[in-house]
């Protein structure tokens, strides 16, 4: 047979020689959960992963970049829950005393803020909501898109003004990134970029998030804004090219795993950066899995990380980021280990090089 692909697999060196994606800690995000409490209070639905206060934020932003993670994404939670979620624009907000502390503790880290109103109301939904004429039951209720409009835009400033480095606008509002990009400039905020959740799903793979944010609606759902799992790719299209157009700076699909398809639309499709989110469903079933002797949850992970990047993500936001990026230093220190040393050539006339040299 002249052709015999196993050739180029028969060696850890082949393998590494031929690959066509790279996997790095560059490529994470990683989100972390804020609290306004002085303890770190584990999620039972996400093992490993806690709500931090502020402190206990700084401390893990700071172990991110130790492994080489550029950036985090926070996510507030905080005591008090109203029907506009004022507490995500509030000057004194948890997400923004947590930028601030973070930037002036670990200032060379990317501090990404999410920039909607589900953790901050009482009823879960990420906007104000409004009576719809003419139902009743749970169909009565929907969110006020345009009044959200006006929130999220403050949000974003107050998230500007902590510090944030990067707003994600995740509420999926009709017109957000326009409204979100026009208070920026408007504040003196036109250098700050915009990383718009753009196809973000209606999807069952948010469960342990909302158990982690205590953002689970009180009464109806997010169908009516989030995205249909059905919806197909035209619908992709449509949102990420509206987002495109309004200014925003990155795109994301969310979740990923389930999604990968959309993510290679979009890459084949746009220009700009790509995002996606390996969401907390998807984490919580590699942990349970590993937890009951399944799967071999650092080969799982990273095969799956691995997948999103192929699709064409940029970027991917990950509870498993802090692990992932051990695992693929340690895999690094181990291929150093492998790799035979070739001894510095002595130039006839030359001393050879010190051992200790520059």
């Amino acid at each position: 047979m002249p052709e015999r692909p196993r050739r180029l697999r028969r060696t850890p060196a082949l393998r590494a020689l031929t690959r066509e994606v790279s996997l790095s800690p560059a490529h994470f995000i990683y989100p972390i959960f804020v609290h306004e409490r002085p303890d770190e209070s584990p999620i039972a639905s996400m093992p490993g992963v806690s709500r931090h206060s502020i402190d206990g934020a700084t401390a893990q932003a700071r172990e991110a970049l130790r492994l080489g993670v550029p950036s985090v994404i926070l996510f507030g939670i905080p005591d008090h829950k109203d029907a506009h979620g004022s507490g995500a624009y509030a000057e004194g907000g948890i997400i923004q005393r947590a930028t601030r502390a973070i930037k002036a503790a670990v200032p060379e880290i990317t501090v990404m803020a999410d920039t909607c109103l589900c953790e901050y109301t009482d009823h879960g939904h990420c906007g104000p909501l409004c009576e719809v004429p003419g139902q009743s039951g749970a169909e009565a209720w929907t969110v006020d898109n345009d009044r959200s409009l006006e929130l999220l835009s403050l949000t974003a400033v107050s998230q500007a003004h902590a510090g944030a480095d990067v707003v994600a606008p995740s509420a999926m509002m009709d017109g957000q990134v326009g409204a979100i990009r026009a208070a920026l400039d408007a504040a003196g905020f036109s250098d700050i970029p915009i990383m718009s959740y753009a196809v973000k799903y209606a999807s069952a793979y948010y469960g342990p998030f909302r158990d982690a944010a205590g953002s689970t609606p009180s009464v109806g759902n997010r169908a009516t804004y989030q995205m249909d799992p059905a919806g197909g790719h035209r619908e992709a299209l449509r949102e990420a090219r509206l987002d495109a157009e309004q200014g925003a700076d990155t795109l994301m699909v969310k979740p990923a795993l389930a999604y990968l398809d959309v993510v290679r639309l979009l890459r084949d499709h746009f220009d700009l950066p790509l995002v996606a989110y390996n969401v907390s469903g998807e984490y919580s079933l590699v942990k349970a899995a590993a937890q009951l002797g399944f799967m071999d949850e650092r080969r799982t992970v990273l095969e799956n990380l691995t997948a999103m990047r192929r699709a064409g993500a940029d970027a991917i936001i990950t509870y498993h980021a802090l692990d992932a990026a051990r695992w693929l230093r340690e895999d690094v220190v181990q291929e150093d280990a492998l790799r035979p040393v070739t001894p510095m050539p002595v130039i006839a006339g030359q001393d050879a090089a010190p051992e200790n040299g520059p």
